[in-house]
């Protein structure tokens, strides 16, 4: 399997350019699905299979658990803020740091709880939204660019399936 393939195992994002309500409704869904193909992705896993890395150089189960606990907070308050400001200024963060410090090697028992119920609430807030909502913009500073909500609800439901596939994919190379 390529390094590329290891990384994107879904493939890689695209932005959508056409504002679909069939589109909406299909990536709520993911982001309703998402806890439960988590948990399904990780049962049964020992912490030694927790800790080891999706791919080399990659970040292990573990860690990709509470990656997602942490980037799916950070977007489902770029949604409160993007629906109650008009264009509030995000704040980044770095991921790659927050997968370092040593949270990130606790039990991820914490982070699916985290993920299912903030999933259960994001859920619920997107059911609500109509679709001029999903026009709404926040700016990010760092892309020095605005991004509709439209847009981080696809990258969001891309995010759940492409992390879960990380994990499934690792299971079956290994066999677990």
């Amino acid at each position: 399997m390529e390094l590329e393939d290891r990384k994107y195992p879904i493939g890689r994002f695209v932005v959508p350019h056409v504002f679909s309500e069939d589109s909406i409704d299909i990536w709520i869904n993911d982001i309703a699905a998402a806890p439960a193909n988590i948990k399904e992705a990780v049962h049964g896993l020992s912490d030694e299979q927790l800790d080891t890395p999706y791919r080399e150089g990659g970040w292990t189960i573990r860690q990709v658990v509470h990656h997602i606990a942490d980037s799916h907070m950070n977007a489902y308050i770029r949604f409160k803020l993007a629906l109650t400001e008009d264009f509030p200024t995000i704040k980044p963060y770095k991921e790659g740091d927050w997968a370092l410090l040593s949270d990130s090697s606790a039990e991820i028992s914490a982070s699916i709880q985290i993920i299912e119920g903030l999933h259960t609430r994001w859920e619920a807030l997107l059911r609500s939204m109509k679709p001029a909502d999903f026009k709404r913009k926040f700016i990010h500073p760092e892309m020095q660019t605005t991004i509709n909500l439209y847009t981080t609800l696809a990258l969001y439901s891309w995010h759940s399936r492409h992390h879960c596939a990380h994990i499934n994919s690792l299971r079956e190379r290994e066999e677990w």
